[in-house]
């Protein structure tokens, strides 16, 4: 598979809040062959990378592991010897692409929390400006899942004319409020972190607030699983006997079981400290939160009103992230904006984290929207019966792609 890992300088970019940089730059990877109409840009999701397919990257200080090599490769839902792929990291994340963390070339120090708020109408600018250094005017299609579905849809929004085929995936039009309230919590737990220090931390004698981060990312991981999957994943049983508590615990609580689900979390959370921003979860998570299809217009019908391609919204059973209720409410606003829509309703157990580890339930249905549309091989409105029940990865293996 030809891959081509790069980094482009757009130069001075104004972002949605109005405030500008001198120069921002962009991380991606692209699959396959361009041949000027086979063009497909994947949106990661929150602390995701450019690194969606292909081997994996070792003393890498990006995400090392390909987030969705089960879907996009060589004879795969999303096939790089028939698609040119691209997926770029986005602005105000840390694998890459200019952010919080990145040289400030004005002061020659890290930007830290003087970085100017992003949104997710920002990623999409900057995703269009790429693609017009790679010389890409159009799209056969732009697929992300969760809040890359959210990308997906200001694609759809503020470039109909650009492409033809959207799939949002395990994704809304806007958060609700109960994940508002736990990406707050997220948030607060870093920021009251007292190595944060306003997210100017980035001093060789200052050490980062990991403490805050790990927690939120604890939250994140109980936000992706169902209760169902960590019933069948962890149940009540303890830690095993080597097990070490990462958080300090009082006495008392000495006395108690430490439960293997802690320890899911903690390692997990531990391993994602190591590679992840902590202002970059602050910036992304806002960014994620503030988006609303129908900021501007009268409805989500209305935002989407100028695209008249086909769309593919995919979504789980058992996700409360983004529940398969939102996901209709989607397809539905589609529908009144007269796009060729199907909604493919996937019965699963895993939770939010089903676009990711269920390739057998993604990938067909995908693979036939990109070849055909909706009214080609026949994506339909519905649901998978059977989810293939999977231990789809150790308890101490997550894929941090979200």
């Amino acid at each position: 598979m030809n891959v081509e890992h790069n980094t482009i300088s757009l130069g001075e970019f104004e972002f949605d809040c109005g405030e500008t940089i001198p120069d921002l730059e962009i991380t991606y990877e692209a699959y396959g062959e361009f041949d000027g109409g086979n063009a497909v840009l994947v949106c990661h999701a929150l602390t995701g990378s450019a690194h969606v397919a292909g081997r994996d990257r070792v003393d890498s200080a990006d995400q090392a592991r390909a987030w969705w090599d089960d879907i996009v490769g060589p004879g795969k839902a999303i096939d790089t010897t028939e698609y040119y792929v691209v997926c770029a990291n986005v602005p105000g994340s840390c694998y890459g692409s200019t952010g919080p963390k990145s040289e400030n070339p004005e002061t020659g120090e890290p930007y830290g929390t003087d970085f100017p708020p992003v949104t997710v109408t920002d990623w999409t600018e900057a995703q269009r400006a790429l693609l017009d250094e790679l010389g890409i005017p159009h799209l056969h299609a732009v697929v992300g899942g969760s809040v890359g579905g959210m990308n997906v849809l200001e694609w759809a929004k503020r470039h109909p004319d650009h492409v033809d085929r959207i799939v949002p995936i395990a994704a809304a039009a806007r958060l609700d409020t109960q994940c508002l309230s736990l990406d707050a919590i997220a948030r607060r737990a870093i920021t009251t972190d007292p190595n944060w220090k306003q997210g100017h931390y980035y001093g060789e004698d200052d050490e980062p607030p990991s403490d805050g981060l790990a927690l939120a990312r604890q939250l994140g991981h109980v936000m992706y699983l169902s209760k169902a999957s960590m019933e069948r994943r962890f149940g009540r049983r303890a830690a095993g006997r080597d097990a070490v508590r990462t958080f300090p615990t009082d006495a008392a609580g000495a006395f108690f079981p430490y439960r293997d689900v802690e320890s899911y979390l903690d390692y997990n959370a531990e391993k994602f400290t190591e590679r992840f921003d902590a202002n970059s979860y602050l910036y992304l998570t806002r960014a994620m939160d503030n988006y609303d299809l129908a900021a501007g217009f009268e409805s989500d019908a209305d935002a989407l009103a100028a695209f008249d391609g086909d769309a593919l919204v995919m979504s789980f059973t058992a996700d409360w992230h983004f529940t398969t209720q939102q996901a209709e409410a989607l397809a539905d606003s589609l529908r009144t904006a007269d796009a060729n829509v199907a909604h493919h309703v996937i019965d699963s157990d895993h939770g939010h984290d089903a676009f990711l580890v269920e390739p057998d339930n993604v990938g067909p249905p995908l693979a036939d929207f990109l070849a055909a549309g909706v009214d080609g091989k026949a994506v339909t409105d519905s649901v998978v019966e059977d989810s293939q029940e999977s231990d789809f990865a150790p308890v101490h293996n997550s894929l941090f792609s979200r």
